[in-house]
């Protein structure tokens, strides 16, 4: 038998296309090459691989089968393939990581500044999507890895803590709460609220937080972007709650952010396919993720430590 990686690589590239002409572009052969490598390939093995119909290509059972044991065998093989490679292996190559909005707007700025000064032979692209395309993006392998709010029954994909924060009241800086070095949230009661939508990984949280605290507010707007929530408080149309993520306000806003206790917080984990090893140039960057948050978090206390010292005096 005599197998080639290359006709393996392109039988993987058409298994998930299900169509030559297309997986002929994305490997930049033609749709006569993508056709030769299968029939070669089928050769060998003495299988049908697929069934080829005018639109598109369907793996027959024997290809599903391959395809399957493949997946994993074609990633070590890489990764073993990048190992030889040295550390140069670990700081050149592109990486492509999946975050949710309030991630993606505040912490990856300073993750794509931070590998452009350390690493600048790593090409770091990032995928903004809401949390549950992030999930599925990791396990079709779309991106290496993602950063999400720590998922429920999602026991199919490997997590590791990043980081931990309590969600904070926003409203105008004129309203009464504002006048508080910090906000219970009983005191939410009787407002209106201004809330993430259901697509985002924090709003679960906040809904078990408001129950658990017997608020009595009404939801007026459940909203995909921070952006709008911003505006929507400014004009004040009531209050939000929002992880710290979701700062810095807007600037020359008239917002006003406050704690709320009893402390709830959100984890915050990266999240990759289980039993699938990342590139080195992966790990690279996901430890340097690791680096800039330790600094972002010394930053940021240090900011609502000067907030809360400044609110306590304009009372006083």
């Amino acid at each position: 038998m005599n197998v080639s990686l290359r006709q393996l690589k392109v039988f993987m590239v058409v298994a998930r296309s299900k169509n030559f002409s297309r997986a002929g572009a994305e490997i930049g052969l033609t749709q006569p090459a993508i056709s030769r490598c299968i029939n070669e390939l089928e050769g060998q093995l003495g299988l049908r691989l697929v069934d080829r119909t005018t639109r598109e290509v369907a793996l027959t059972d024997a290809g599903v089968t391959l395809a399957a044991s493949l997946d994993r065998v074609l990633d070590e093989l890489e990764i073993a393939l990048l190992q030889t490679h040295g550390a140069e292996a670990r700081t050149t190559g592109r990486v492509r990581i999946g975050a949710a909005p309030t991630i993606s707007a505040t912490l990856m700025p300073r993750v794509l500044l931070a590998s452009q000064a350390t690493y600048p032979g790593v090409a770091l692209a990032l995928v903004d999507q809401m949390q549950r395309a992030v999930l599925d993006s990791v396990r079709a392998g779309d991106v290496d890895f993602g950063i999400v709010v720590a998922p429920q029954g999602a026991d199919d994909l490997t997590t590791e803590h990043l980081m931990s924060e309590p969600f904070c009241l926003v409203c105008r800086s004129d309203h009464p709460l504002a006048t508080q070095a910090a906000v219970h949230w009983s005191e939410l009661s009787g407002e209106n609220l201004v809330l993430l939508n259901q697509s985002s990984g924090s709003r679960p949280l906040i809904d078990r937080a408001l129950t658990t605290q017997k608020v009595q507010g009404t939801i007026t707007q459940e909203l995909g972007h921070v952006s709008t929530i911003f505006r929507m408080v400014q004009e004040g149309l009531g209050v939000s709650v929002l992880p710290p993520l979701a700062l810095p306000l807007p600037e020359n806003s008239t917002l006003a952010v406050r704690p709320l206790l009893p402390a709830f917080e959100r984890n915050i984990v990266l999240v990759r396919r289980k039993n699938r090893s990342l590139s080195p140039v992966a790990h690279t960057v996901w430890d340097l993720i690791h680096r800039v948050v330790r600094e972002r978090n010394k930053s940021f206390a240090l900011a609502m430590d000067r907030q809360s010292a400044a609110s306590t005096t304009a009372v006083n």
